[in-house]
């Protein structure tokens, strides 16, 4: 059947499911080795300005067959050769037969190895970056708007001091916010390997400019230019430090731990039924149990977090085995570890701009889940207003304390409400505060300044961390699964 052999070998299920189409071109084959050919064009360009007998025709010549690539004949020839640099470098040279004698001139494999690697990495932060901010801008939204909706706190998951909704979404947002600002310097900071030779001495392109140091200088910066680069590594081995891959990959691992803290914040508010993710209309949520709606959008986001933070293990062990000035050993390693942090990245991003863009609350739960704590954690203001009232703190206490047990076995024991407050309301020694109970009940007193946190927070750190994607803003992500 026409198509089928695709089906009888393994298929990476981040790019056959889940990735986005430009993050899944980014690390292409395509868009590997028209780079490689790019840059190839880009060294004989700045050889031939700078005095090398390289002619315009053959610039022309690589120009022209940049993008046709023979990727049949590049796979024979690297069969043959057992080299995948050589083995393109032959395969360009035969549709470009007038450039072929200048094609990789001065260079060893990593310049168009590694500088690749770099323009990837960039360009991927590039991809990423928008979608952050976007996953960012709707949960801000969603703060904004819950900022004053009382909820339950919950520490040791155990039900604790209220808060709001948006209170609790900014402590998401904080995190995230750290990551877009980890993100953006990871990316800031990578700079172009350039036009190093085989050790990263220079050496080949010294010869070749016959000992003019300031033509290998601007033979570097022109390149380097060129791929869209503000600086060069100025030292390097045979590539660049590899270190330069932990600072990357250890910003994704990090946005892969705080995505593994948001979605399973939501899958314990889920369960509680407060908090929502979408649910489409014909979804199911499970085969055996038509009722379920299970956060599978929040569960898948935790599985790929966990893929990307272990994948930060590759990257410092791949620079701590490095010898000297280069070992081989960390090639086939790095082919796997680097697409797959950042399509992995891209994947959980994507699906968390979903997320939260379909959020769901439901305030009633969320209130009936609040009167069946906040009468204890309201003891304290009674006590206070009885003492107001001219009643003896100690006394208070102890007749709080015998209601708040009886309520609690009710509770536990018995399976029924929290019926602390008709305790309260029964008991005469109650009697001079009665009025006020409703007043001291309202959970609104019991938030703090949590609305005003949201409203400073968002005005203060998130929105103009936010100024620079406004215009990709718009964008919204529809799952295909």
């Amino acid at each position: 059947m026409e198509g089928a052999e695709e089906f009888m070998k393994y298929r990476s299920p981040l790019v056959s499911r889940y990735a986005s189409k430009e993050m899944a071109y980014n690390f292409s084959d395509k868009k590997k080795f028209t780079t490689w050919r790019k840059l190839w064009i880009f060294l004989a360009k700045a050889e031939k300005a700078l005095g090398l007998p390289i002619t315009d025709a053959q610039v022309q010549e690589m120009e022209s067959h940049a993008e046709d690539i023979d990727f049949t004949m590049a796979a024979e020839e690297e069969r043959k050769l057992r080299h995948d640099v050589m083995a393109h470098v032959h395969t360009f040279a035969h549709c470009c037969p007038t450039a072929a004698a200048i094609i990789h001139l001065g260079a060893t494999s990593c310049y168009v190895g590694d500088n690749t690697d770099l323009i990837m990495l960039r360009d991927g932060f590039d991809i990423l970056l928008p979608k952050l901010a976007r996953v960012i801008d709707r949960l801000a939204n969603f703060a904004e708007k819950y900022a004053d909706l009382p909820t339950l706190g919950f520490t040791h998951y155990q039900p604790a001091q209220l808060t709001t909704v948006g209170k609790r979404a900014c402590l998401w947002l904080q995190d995230l916010a750290m990551d877009m600002r980890n993100l953006q310097r990871a990316r800031d900071d990578l700079r172009f390997r350039g036009v190093k030779g085989t050790t990263g001495t220079q050496a080949s392109f010294l010869q070749l400019f016959q000992g003019d140091h300031d033509k290998v200088e601007e033979l570097d910066r022109m390149v380097t230019d060129m791929a869209g680069f503000k600086k060069a590594y100025l030292v390097t081995g045979q590539t660049y430090s590899r270190k330069v891959d932990v600072d990357c990959l250890s910003t994704l691992a990090s946005l892969g731990a705080t995505v593994h803290k948001i979605c399973t914040d939501i899958r314990l508010l889920a369960n509680l039924k407060e908090i929502e993710e979408p649910f489409e209309k014909e979804q199911i949520g499970s085969s055996a149990m038509p009722y379920k709606r299970n956060p599978m959008r929040s569960e898948r986001c935790c599985s790929l977090a966990r893929h990307l933070v272990a994948l930060m293990a590759d990257p410092l062990q791949t620079a701590s085995v490095q010898w000297l000035e280069r070992t081989l050993d960390d090639s086939a390693n790095r082919r796997i570890s680097l697409p797959e942090s950042f399509l992995t990245a891209d994947i959980i991003l994507s699906t968390l701009q979903n997320i939260t863009e379909g959020l769901v609350v439901y305030p009633k739960v969320i209130e009936r889940h609040i009167r069946h704590e906040l009468p204890f954690m309201a003891t304290e203001n009674i006590i206070m207003a009885m003492v107001k009232a001219g009643g003896n703190r100690q006394d208070c206490h102890e007749k709080i304390r015998v209601l708040s047990q009886e309520a609690a076995a009710v509770v536990k024991q018995e399976g029924g409400d929290n019926d602390l407050l008709a305790r309260v309301q029964k008991d005469p020694y109650f009697s001079p505060i009665l009025g006020q109970l409703d007043a001291l009940l309202d959970p609104k007193t019991f938030i703090g300044r949590a609305p005003q946190q949201v409203a400073r927070f968002l005005t203060e750190e998130i929105r103009p961390l936010l100024e620079p994607y406004k215009s990709k803003m718009d964008v919204k992500i529809e799952l295909e699964l």
